[in-house]
């Protein structure tokens, strides 16, 4: 019988949702962590153990987070132990927090709440780190042995989800993934196939965009996207009104059964339309293209990181001031909210549409403005 998603369950989906924004959360936040390597005996302490295993050369913000939280325990406890992980961890985690993002009145730094998602990610790694072999989904303690991460705990999420609703309450704004709404896909488009573009250009676009588009379409994630092969499309002999899309492996569903689709022509938004999309594929890829492999590496290196960078880039040149707030997850997002708020689907209808759970529509549909929801 399936029970109804909890709020610690979406937090957690949301947490996913930001993955691909930590870097930029984390080193945007930097400055509610300053480096205390020489301040006192404890921050000299901090430094070296968490030095020692943060090794990643790319990893520089969450090593500053990491030392300033392991410094803060030592103060409060010189016999604390870094690397050890019990039953009072994830206190031990929501306390630092409080204390970088409760009320200054109550002796707290009153920092926003992207410092404690950037803390909490930063957290993650390191207990990650520390426990290579332990899932990093999960949190649970059977006879007095811990298992998984302590900042996926039951606590550690209660105390997430509190903190935000009491920061917006204040006036803050949520850092979840923004939504590309269906404006924003029409501005992807006069992008992507702006008329004064070079020929290497446009085919670029045209790649782009239709991975945008089956993104934003599908509710795929993105890492799915760019596994899409030719194999994965299945045009109906004799119609051009619909195709099929297969997906045999999703992330929320790993056993092997796949999720298919029918994507229909739209007429009335041809921008949105894709089968025009994959139209202009095929005459980007030309009639010698093999019709196997990957759907979207034929015109340049599609991945993730590449097409994370690419909407970046063209937020920012289409004069989204906050290009920051949109990631590849905003495709999925605005996706669910576009057939919800547009199309009047219901969320039992999105979750049967992108083959997910009730947790990720609902998280989907969530975090959308108050002036969009129905």
């Amino acid at each position: 019988m399936k029970t109804a998603p909890t709020e610690e369950d979406i937090a957690l989906e949301e947490e996913d949702s930001l993955a691909e924004q930590i870097n930029t959360l984390i080193s945007d936040t930097l400055q509610d962590f300053p480096d205390e390597d020489t301040k006192d005996e404890a921050a000299k302490y901090a430094a070296e153990i968490a030095k020692a295993v943060i090794t990643d050369k790319t990893r520089e913000g969450h090593l500053r987070i990491v030392k300033s939280y392991i410094g803060f325990q030592m103060r409060k406890n010189p016999k604390w132990d870094a690397k050890k992980v019990d039953s009072t961890t994830p206190s031990d985690i929501t306390s630092f927090i409080i204390h970088k993002c409760g009320e200054k009145e109550k002796g707290c730094e009153g920092k926003k709440y992207s410092t404690a998602v950037s803390a909490r990610a930063a957290l993650t790694y390191w207990y990650r780190t520390l426990r290579p072999n332990e899932s990093v989904t999960e949190w649970r303690i059977e006879s007095g042995k811990c298992y998984g991460l302590p900042t996926r705990s039951r606590h550690v999420s209660e105390f997430m989800t509190g903190l935000e609703k009491t920061k917006a309450k204040a006036g803050e704004v949520s850092t979840s993934a923004r939504a590309l709404s269906l404006t924003d896909m029409h501005n992807l488009y006069d992008r992507c196939f702006r008329p004064n573009a070079t020929a290497a250009e446009m085919r670029w676009g045209i790649v782009r965009y239709t991975a945008y588009l089956f993104a934003w379409l599908l509710l795929l994630r993105f890492e799915e996207v760019v596994r899409l092969l030719f194999e994965s499309i299945n045009m109906i002999p004799g119609t051009r009104e619909y195709f099929e899309v297969q997906l045999s492996t999703r992330k929320s569903a790993q056993t092997g059964v796949g999720h298919a689709w029918k994507l229909y022509a739209n007429d009335t938004d041809p921008k949105i339309c894709p089968v025009r999309a994959l139209i202009c594929l095929a005459v980007v890829y030309g009639e010698t293209t093999p019709l196997t492999g990957s759907l979207f590496l034929k015109v340049n290196k599609m991945t993730t990181s590449v097409t994370s960078r690419s909407l970046t880039n063209d937020l920012q040149d289409l004069g989204y001031k906050s290009w920051t707030m949109y990631g590849t997850h905003s495709f999925r997002r605005g996706g669910c909210q576009h057939r919800i708020k547009n199309k009047n689907w219901t969320v039992d209808m999105v979750a049967a549409w992108g083959g997910w759970s009730q947790v990720e529509a609902i998280t989907m549909f969530r975090n959308a403005p108050k002036r969009q929801r129905m």
